[in-house]
């Protein structure tokens, strides 16, 4: 492995209406963060000019060309301070369209990199052209870079497509007002592909100040969420926030990595996680979504459920799962989650002991069900066909009436045959998925399960990394829409939670039950707490159908599906 350390910045500041301004803006922060040294810097989404137009030809006029002034001086900036940089603008093309780019150029001037955006968001729909062709990964003395910009974070997709090709450090370029680009779309792409991200965003106004007022009484939405949100940030491939800027000044950031440790991809547990991918399982996120057929929604509007927190495992957990679980369901709950009772280890160790205390599982949790409910769980199982499996389970009162055996290769439970196919269950409340530990690190499970019409998912959770409680199951129900319910074993890395979708949705449509708080995607969120013995929360989902996040912005059937021959090529 090469150690080479590169230092890399984001700079996060405020763009206007007027070009030239906005020109010298970019150019003083380049000198600003030339002070740090950096080998890299990343802008803003958007530098030349505010993602706001009067019209058409508006958004041409201020749009900029590759051999125009803006982007020279940008260049010639670069090669005075001998450093990489990273800037998006619109750029008019030669054959009269306007595209949203990410522009790198190098040390000697040269652009070495040009990415269009792969899906926009709302208005940006009206003015422009999506890429009709993947963006590159460029190949440098530091190190291997992709670039993407904005909405391409807030699904997985782009940044998954580029981490695949080799990428080992992400810069995304943002034009964003929502709080959870930097407390979840940002950071959790760096984890989830193992490479290190950085993301720089905007502070000041979105739109034209002299509109800000009129905009905000006419949209409903409060002023200071027509801000950026700033957090521009440097992650980590562990998901470590490296540095991180405030939510509202200009600022530079700056950090020191080592890009060659993207090219690690495995867990704690030595499972390598790219190529434990199964590309043969993922064809239909590559087809277009025109072509497909999606099942009807028919989710209750709400349904109660509860997530068990354990202090123990072994049969003082079952008995412990069973007194949460039966309190649970008296009081209303038609779902509960129970965290694993037996961890990986403990199985490896005897899978015979552990095959047969999963009977008494199933037998106990069984008996604290009602007719209208139903517990999910995880256990090892000695399947029909013979062969020993992990899986999730779904157990009501006559037994289990749902099982999903893990999909993906995994070192921890490399006892257990891998199945073919992502299944769910239709229960009286909607369309349940049950997901394993292993499995729930994948983006491409939950895509699947969103295109199958899973409105609610359930994984029991052993996890190996803070990040996949912190941030990357909460971007899975984030990205796809789908309520879900996380039982995890209790340890330092965090505890389980529950999400709920929030009714009130797509931006700039009207809301009935909450005001708009800034959260571009995010569903609600609630932790299980210290001590905690029962999470009870309430679902909703139907609220799985709407997935539109903007005007023409649908988070699953908008994704950049002719793009996406990465994510399903063996």
């Amino acid at each position: 492995m090469n150690n080479k350390s590169i230092r890399v910045a984001a700079v996060q500041f405020h763009v206007g209406t007027d070009v030239g301004e906005n020109l010298s803006t970019v150019l003083r922060m380049l000198d600003q963060a030339a002070e740090v040294r950096p080998d890299l810097v990343v802008l803003p989404e958007f530098c030349n000019h505010l993602s706001w137009y009067d019209g058409q030809e508006h958004c041409a006029e201020v749009s900029v060309t590759l051999d125009g002034d803006f982007l020279q001086a940008v260049a010639a900036k670069a090669r005075s301070l001998e450093i990489y940089v990273v800037v998006n603008c619109t750029v008019r093309r030669e054959d009269g369209t306007i595209t949203g780019s990410s522009l790198m150029y190098s040390p000697e001037g040269e652009l070495i990199a040009d990415n269009t955006k792969q899906i926009y968001i709302g208005h940006e729909n009206d003015f422009l052209e999506p890429a009709k062709e993947p963006g590159p990964v460029v190949e440098t003395p530091l190190g291997r870079f992709g670039l993407y910009s904005c909405m391409d974070g807030v699904i997985n997709e782009p940044p998954r497509t580029l981490a695949l090709r080799g990428a080992q450090v992400l810069c995304n370029s943002l034009n964003s007002f929502a709080s959870d680009e930097g407390s979840l779309h940002v950071p959790v792409r760096a984890p989830e592909n193992h490479v290190f991200i950085v993301a720089a965003n905007k502070v000041g106004p979105l739109v034209p100040e002299a509109i800000l007022v009129p905009v905000s009484e006419a949209t409903g939405i409060p002023q200071k969420f027509l801000h950026g949100a700033g957090e521009s940030q440097i992650v980590a491939p562990d998901g470590t926030v490296l540095a991180c800027a405030s939510l509202d000044r200009e600022e530079v950031i700056y950090a020191d990595i080592q890009p060659a440790q993207a090219d690690d991809k495995r867990r704690p547990d030595g499972t390598d996680i790219f190529a434990s991918r199964r590309p043969d399982l993922y064809q239909s996120i590559g087809e277009n979504p025109n072509a497909q057929t999606y099942p009807e929604w028919s989710g209750a509007d709400s349904m109660e459920a509860a997530v068990i927190n354990l202090t123990a495992d072994g049969r003082d957990g079952l008995r412990e799962a069973a007194d949460s679980a039966r309190k649970a369901i008296e009081a209303g709950a038609q779902l509960v989650a129970v965290p694993p009772l037996m961890g990986a280890a403990a199985i490896a160790a005897d899978l015979p002991a552990a095959l047969d205390f999963s009977g008494e599982v199933i037998e106990t949790l069984r008996l604290c069900c009602s007719e209208e409910s139903y517990i999910s769980t995880a256990l090892p199982m000695r399947c029909e066909d013979g062969q020993d499996r992990y899986c999730a389970v779904v157990i009501g009162a006559g037994g289990v009436v749902f099982s999903q055996g893990q999909v993906h290769r995994s070192a921890r439970f490399e006892w257990s045959a891998p199945v073919d196919r992502f299944d769910n269950i239709v229960l009286p409340f909607g369309r349940l998925a049950a997901v394993t530990s292993d499995d729930s690190l994948y983006p491409e499970t939950f895509r699947l399960l969103a295109m199958a019409g899973v409105d609610t998912a359930v994984v029991s959770l052993e996890p190996l990394g803070a990040w996949e409680l912190r941030a990357g199951l909460l971007e899975r129900s984030a990205e796809n829409r789908i309520n879900l319910l996380v039982g995890a074993i209790a340890s330092p890395l965090g505890a389980g939670f529950a999400t709920a979708l929030q009714r009130d949705f797509t931006v700039l449509t009207p809301w009935q039950e909450r005001a708009f708080d800034g959260l571009l995607s995010q569903p609600e969120l609630y932790r299980v707490a210290d001590q905690q013995p029962i999470l009870e929360v309430t679902l909703y989902p139907a609220a799985a159908e709407n997935k539109e996040v903007s005007r023409n912005t649908d988070l699953v059937v908008n994704r950049p599906w002719n793009l996406c021959g990465p994510i399903t090529a063996d």
